[in-house]
């Protein structure tokens, strides 16, 4: 129900912009997160927002340079991401937690996922 877009290969200290949107329904009043996983490595949390739009978290390895956003009258969730390095390469996912439910860092912590965007830094 959730895809991801705007992945791709960029330079390190380039940027990209990537969007999640609800293929059928709505994840307006839902929590929403981005996950990523690299290669040989489990899945880490990168950032998320609140339903509300009044809240937003980061880990502490994408804080000042990654912001996340949504815009619910387009049922769409945006992760800018700016000064990428190659440590930054991985797929990366979306997820929605529960209905008008709490912001997380916790994968336990979002119901819905998207099936991943690839995003490559070269050096």
């Amino acid at each position: 129900q959730l895809v991801e877009s705007g992945g791709g290969l960029v330079q390190a200290g380039g940027s990209l912009r990537l969007s999640c949107a609800a293929s059928r329904g709505t994840f307006n009043n839902y929590p929403m997160g981005w996950f990523r996983q690299a290669p040989g490595k489990e899945r880490e949390f990168v950032a998320a927002i609140s339903w509300r739009d009044d809240r937003l978290y980061y880990a502490d390895s994408v804080k000042g340079r990654f912001t996340v956003s949504r815009d619910n009258a387009k049922n769409t969730v945006f992760l800018q991401m700016n000064s990428l390095k190659p440590e930054d390469t991985a797929v990366y996912y979306c997820a929605a937690g529960l209905m008008y439910g709490s912001i997380s860092s916790r994968e336990q912590g979002y119901r819905y996922w998207g099936q991943g965007t690839q995003v490559t830094v070269s050096s």
